[in-house]
């Protein structure tokens, strides 16, 4: 193909069974095992990265060790090594960015525009063999004309895959897939779109979108422009400020204790205000997260109208948020506080407002 025909090319790359992959680098006694990077099953332990032997065995990210454990009975469970992960994660985005713009997504993910390369696809396999040969690590590559339809390409042909778009063939390329390959649509909507009949992104692509906006509000013409391939996002070279910042922490077994609560409260706290100083930025909304030990979960939050960083601060607002709903008979399994509505500098707050509703 010529490579006049890339007007627009992004490449997305996305690192393999990262977190485990980065353990083997130097335990490589482990690979070729069902291995998983998580939590501890007594301690109510996720996995955060599953081996593809595991995931033969029908272990997936996000799922209790317990129940993983209990899938595969020699499972192997080890936790992150964070610095290590971040270590490695530095390494291939230094190796992406010669390439071109680079917006990096998570440390196991990220975009490169290489519209200005000559021969993108071949660049693309550079990409693919440097970043495997310098990191020893492996990653699956997509390029297409968008990122949506890259990151999709990046996910056909996992472990170690390459999967190109070429221009112009978008659509074909995601008409057989399921709904669910489209960003911003999860479970309950794939669910409300199979309730229409649509469970392919070519069924919605066809969809009428005066029918669906029924069902599905707003959203409903964005999500056909994306089921026919549609996305005009740029690579974004400066991500900005973050729109938040939160912490939880599940409790190995549920408390009803106030003594405990408030100290994992305050600790909690005390982590997002270092957070907000190391960024230089302030928050206008404290928002605090409860879960119930039947897994009720609620969400409350407040704002005020000067900006915060200061953890006394932000543990005074979170301590309302807790104690307005929460009584003691009440046991909870997880707790989380977070900030929002988050901006550089200006002005710190000097004192509440607490009147103010939820917002």
């Amino acid at each position: 193909m010529s490579s006049k025909a890339w007007i627009k090319a992004i490449l997305h790359l996305d690192m393999d069974a990262f977190y485990v992959n980065v353990h083997i680098l130097d335990h490589p006694q482990d690979g070729n095992i069902p291995l998983v990077v998580g939590g501890r099953p007594d301690q109510r332990g996720v996995v955060a990265s599953a081996s593809y032997e595991a995931r033969k065995l029908g272990i997936r990210s996000a799922m209790p060790t317990s129940r993983a454990l209990r899938l595969c009975p020699r499972l192997k469970i080890v936790p992150a090594n964070w610095s290590r992960i971040r270590e490695c994660s530095g390494q291939v985005m230094a190796i992406l960015a010669q390439f071109g713009p680079l917006e990096q997504v998570s440390v196991d993910e990220a975009y490169v525009d290489l519209s200005q390369q000559e021969s993108p696809q071949e660049i693309a396999a550079l990409i693919k063999t440097a970043v495997k040969e310098e990191t020893a690590l492996p990653c699956s590559v997509g390029l297409a004309s968008s990122k949506l339809v890259a990151k999709i390409a990046s996910d056909h042909d996992k472990p170690q895959g390459f999967t190109v778009v070429p221009p112009g063939t978008e659509a074909a390329f995601i008409k057989p897939l399921p709904t669910r390959a489209i960003w911003g649509i999860g479970p309950r909507t794939a669910e409300r779109l199979a309730s229409q009949g649509i469970q392919t992104c070519g069924q919605l692509a066809a969809a009428d979108a005066n029918v669906l906006k029924g069902y599905l509000g707003r959203q409903a013409g964005d999500l056909i422009r994306r089921a026919q391939g549609i996305d005009n996002r740029q690579v974004q070279i400066s991500r900005g400020p973050a729109k938040s910042i939160s912490q939880e922490w599940t409790f190995s077994k549920d408390v009803n204790d106030p003594d405990v609560l408030d100290q994992q409260l305050q600790k909690m706290c005390a982590s997002l205000a270092r957070s907000l100083q190391k960024k230089n930025l302030v928050a206008h909304t404290v928002i605090l997260k409860l879960r119930w030990a039947d897994f009720t979960t609620i969400t409350r939050q407040k704002s005020i109208s000067v900006g915060i960083d200061n953890e006394e601060r932000i543990i005074h607002l979170a301590t309302v948020l807790w104690k307005s709903n929460w009584s003691e008979n009440q046991h909870i399994r997880l707790l989380g506080v977070g900030v929002s509505n988050l901006v550089e500098g200006g002005v710190r707050q000097l004192g509440f407002d607490f009147d103010l509703g939820e917002q």
